[in-house]
This record gives structure tokens, C-alpha cells and sequence, in this order.
């Protein structure tokens, strides 16, 4: 039999579903309103990770994380310029 430990959840399409959407944050948050958006996908990623879809979920969260500041970045630039 496979070993499944008791405390790990099985993955759901709504953790999935989490997850994609916490990427599609992360990129929408590059262009658009950074902090909404990337707040926003942090949020979904860390849902989807808790909900079973480990590694994206996490990875959907650093993105997210990571298009909110690029997105600041970005802004602050072509504000100075």
C-alpha cells in the first residue's frame, strides 16, 4: 500500500484552481496595480498550498510576492521618468 501520512490533505481542484489564479495575480500585479493584485495572489497561493497543492501553492505565493514589487518597481520608474 502507499504510504499517505494523516496529516497530508489530498489535492483538490479548488486548491488547483487557487493556485493558477494566485499565478495569473502574480502577472496582472507586474502591469496593474501592484499591491491589490499581488496581495491577491499571495493570499490565493498560500489558500492553495494549505488546501493540498503544495509546491505551486507556494511557489503561486513567492510569485505573487515577487510581480508586487516588480510591479512597484515598474510604476516608481516611469513615475521619476
Amino acid at each position: 500500500m502507499a504510504d499517505i501520512h494523516a496529516t497530508a490533505r489530498p489535492r483538490s481542484s479548488a486548491a488547483r484552481i487557487c493556485t493558477i489564479l494566485g499565478f495569473v495575480f502574480a502577472v496582472i500585479a507586474v502591469f496593474f496595480l501592484p499591491p491589490l493584485f499581488g496581495l491577491a495572489g499571495l493570499i490565493l497561493g498560500i489558500v492553495g498550498a494549505v488546501l493540498g497543492d503544495k509546491p505551486l501553492g507556494w511557489y503561486a505565493a513567492g510569485a505573487s510576492v515577487i510581480g508586487a514589487i516588480l510591479g512597484m518597481v515598474i510604476g516608481a520608474a516611469l513615475m521619476n521618468s
